[in-house]
């Protein structure tokens, strides 16, 4: 049997770290799960090298895992989200459980941009009809977004620079948020139900949680404007997305946006696959360089300010 490093060892769920994050961590011993790794992969790699601490970029974090870890103190989100992470457990077993919050909003407001104006402007559909050899100029008409109402379910870090941009852009900007008390200059705070009925373009950034789960159901979307535009880089689960197939077959949404989806990735068989009016990316709004060693430093600061409280389980000089 190897002997314990003397350095106390965090885990991270990928395969690599930005270099400026490893720098925050140079007191610790980083072991790497690889790209992809399973429930499995994770519980080995726990008992192997007993971390005090994770960082999670890829895969869940379940009761199994944890319960494989000894020293556990702290769990490390790389980015915002922590759906992926058994929080109960963690809070049982008095585990801190950190986000890296904000790291990421440029990066995901700026995509969230990108598909509302892709469905707005009917990027794809007319990308593909020119390669095809048409030339739709007198037959399509695209959606001018001055004038109209944008609304936000989440005004946090990335929710507020979303919102910014449509007041640039000569929006009125409308948007839920309970933890928002004092809004951005130019939002108005709204109620969900009202905000999911006045918006031309409804975009998402809360996070996922059991009340929220579906909250875009038939019944949502039922009472928005006919011929809106639907984006989600928050989380898939927020979608009923047979309810919203049904709004796009309907017209009722003129197009939808997503980079989040319930099953990531989605089967080959997954019914949104070629669906006219849907443009679809692979949960890549974070995903830049800028983006991944911000991610990077939050989440290792997270660590070290962690166990900063616990002192036995941090690094010593």
């Amino acid at each position: 049997m190897s002997a314990r490093p003397a350095k106390p060892v965090v885990l991270v769920t990928g395969a690599d770290l930005a270099p400026e994050a490893q720098s925050v961590l140079a007191d610790f011993e980083l072991a790497y799960a690889g790209r992809a790794p399973n429930e499995d992969d994770l519980v080995r790699l726990c008992g192997h090298h007993d971390p005090v601490a994770i960082i999670v970029r890829y895969g869940k974090i379940t009761r199994r895992i944890i319960d494989a870890c000894r020293s556990l103190k702290v769990i490390s989100k790389h980015g915002s989200g922590i759906d992926t992470i058994d929080v109960e457990t963690a809070a049982a077993r008095g585990i801190a459980v950190k986000a890296a919050a904000g790291a990421n909003a440029a990066a995901v407001a700026e995509h969230t941009w990108a598909l509302i104006l892709a469905c707005a402007k009917s990027v794809t559909y007319l990308n593909e009809r020119m390669h095809a050899g048409h030339w739709d100029k007198a037959t399509h008409k695209t959606l001018e977004l001055e004038g109209l109402t944008l609304g936000l379910i989440g005004l946090g870090a990335i929710g507020a620079r979303v919102a910014a941009i449509g007041t640039a852009m000569g929006m009125r900007v409308v948007a839920y948020d309970p933890y928002v008390k004092s809004p951005p200059p130019a939002v108005t705070l709204q109620t969900v139900n009202e905000v999911i009925a006045s918006a031309h373009v409804l975009s998402l950034h809360c996070p996922l949680t059991a009340e929220n789960r579906g909250m875009l159901d038939r019944a949502a979307f039922a009472r928005m404007r006919d011929g809106a535009i639907l984006v989600n880089t928050a989380r898939g689960g927020l979608i009923d997305d047979a309810a919203m197939l049904e709004a796009l077959a309907s017209g009722k949404l003129r197009a939808a946006g997503l980079d989040s989806f319930a099953a990531e990735p989605p089967p080959a068989d997954h019914p949104l696959r070629g669906v006219k009016g849907l443009t679809l990316s692979p949960h890549i709004g974070g995903v830049t360089a800028a983006a991944y060693t911000k991610m990077g430093v939050g989440a290792a600061r997270n660590i070290v300010d962690a166990l900063a409280n616990h002192p036995a389980a941090a690094p010593t000089h």
